[in-house]
């Protein structure tokens, strides 16, 4: 019985030295490379005897090239000066907002581009509170 127990150690160890020493797989022999020409497609020579143009470099003209941006300038917002003689709290503001404190507050070309936008006034003065809340 000893001798078998000691036959398995010896007999699995004996195997994985043999495995390790041996070489399994074959030496790879490399080959000489062989280049292979393509033969060159030649392209047929154009129909038209084509004549360049001279350029000339004389006509540059910055208002060409740079041209000047025709926009519509904002026109400022009349801003209402306060009296101050008047000394009248601030009432705090409400959720609702009027068409007239929306346009003080954004300008009218802001609120007419909300209004075309968002498709009707009440939608734009509905911005303005969520810009406001902001």
């Amino acid at each position: 019985m000893k001798l078998i127990k000691l036959w398995i150690p010896i007999l699995s160890a004996s195997l994985l030295m043999v495995g390790c020493v041996t070489q399994q797989t074959a030496p790879v022999i490399k080959q000489p490379v062989k280049e292979v020409k393509k033969p060159i497609k030649h392209t047929p020579p154009p129909k038209k005897d084509i004549k360049l143009k001279e350029v000339e470099d004389t006509n540059f003209s910055s208002e060409y090239m740079y041209p000047e941006t025709k926009s519509k300038k904002e026109k400022p917002v009349a801003v209402a000066k306060v009296d101050s003689t008047e000394t009248t709290v601030p009432e705090p503001s409400s959720s609702k907002m009027g068409k007239n404190e929306c346009i003080s507050m954004i300008g009218q070309a802001k609120f007419d581009k909300y209004t075309q936008m968002l498709g009707n006034e009440a939608s734009a003065i509905k911005r303005c509170q969520m810009l406001k809340a902001m």
